[in-house]
């Protein structure tokens, strides 16, 4: 009887939907819709939201870990602990032990009775003060090997027996080295350096400018007057990067820029084919040129990537007989 009366309340309800109609749309109300073309520059409408307040219980407290209190004695031993560096056998050069030199670093030295061990610093570092913690077990002496520019320091130690330990601190006129020294019975180190990884960059940063300077140079004395050819133009903006002059020796093509170009970025060099699509090219800077590894017909400087400054690089047709000779 239930399901009787629930199937009749279905069919009242359709019928019901069924005889219900959509009203019309007015023609005249019809407004089509239109293209907005998005800008950057157009300011963005900004519309502030209604506040939202947390629900009592939505709202949870980050659980955070307490941190550790550490004793004094805790921090030090574990500050110790990450900055010492122990001998490897990759660092060993036959038998001296190097070390990268890092500032505040503890480097380890063991030392055993009846032997010296020998720490020898960098050629032409001169020695002003060294330190030990213990020297009244321990015998610390310094001694010179070489002379003017390959003059060396060594600083020299010997424990009087196994077992002990000690720190030792060496200042020089450039740096500050921390040793920890350890006394064992079965075996010493002989010697140790270090290599010094910012002064092999810094090096290798002088001996780069010094080529890219010698590079520079050698542009123009290895070219002969003869054999170039200036018929460039220039076209299209005027900034303070704007080439100096372009030529070429039938091989390769020389953009010279001015000297301030050193202090500001360089523009990429675009090359053109014949429907004015940019080509891959090999080109280097020397200096304050550019030189590219083949000849072309039109070449870009572009910087920026909105409103681009431009200047463009154009050869003129190489004018050969009486035109060369008067300019006609």
């Amino acid at each position: 009887m239930i399901r009787m009366f629930f199937v009749t309340s279905l069919l009242v309800l359709t019928a019901a939907c069924a005889t219900i109609e959509p009203e019309p749309i007015d023609p005249d109300g019809f407004i089509a819709a239109t293209v907005i073309e998005e800008s950057d520059e157009r300011p963005a409408r900004i519309i502030e939201t209604v506040k939202a307040l947390p629900l009592p219980g939505q709202m949870k407290p980050i659980q955070r870990a307490l941190p550790k209190t550490v004793t004094p004695d805790e921090a030090i031993r574990r500050g110790r602990a990450h900055a010492l560096i122990e001998p490897s056998v990759d660092g060993y050069v036959n038998a001296i032990q190097v070390y990268p030199y890092m500032e505040g670093a503890l480097f380890r030295l063991y030392a055993s009775p009846g032997q010296v061990s020998d720490i020898a610093l960098q050629p032409g570092e001169e020695l002003v003060s060294v330190s030990a913690g213990d020297t009244v077990r321990w015998v610390v002496g310094d001694t010179l090997s070489g002379s003017g520019a390959t003059s060396r320091a060594h600083v020299l130690v010997k424990p009087i027996s196994a077992g002990i330990r000690t720190n030792l601190m060496i200042a020089t006129d450039r740096r500050t080295y921390h040793l920890e020294l350890e006394s064992t019975g079965d075996g010493y180190m002989a010697a140790l350096s270090w290599r010094y990884p910012q002064d092999e960059l810094a090096k290798l940063t002088r001996r780069n400018n010094r080529a890219i300077a010698r590079e520079a140079g050698s542009i123009e004395r290895g070219l002969t007057l003869e054999g170039l050819n200036f018929d460039y133009r220039l076209t299209g903006d005027s900034p303070d990067w704007k080439p100096v002059r372009v030529f070429d020796d039938g091989r390769q093509v020389f953009i010279q820029m001015p000297e301030s170009i050193a202090a500001t970025d360089m523009p990429p060099l675009f090359v053109l084919g014949t429907n004015g699509d940019a080509e891959l090219v090999n080109y280097r800077v020397r200096g304050n040129y550019y030189v590219v590894d083949r000849l072309f017909r039109a070449a870009e400087l572009r910087m920026g990537t909105k409103n681009q400054t431009v200047v463009r690089i154009l050869k003129a047709p190489r004018r050969t007989g009486l035109a060369a000779i008067f300019g006609g």
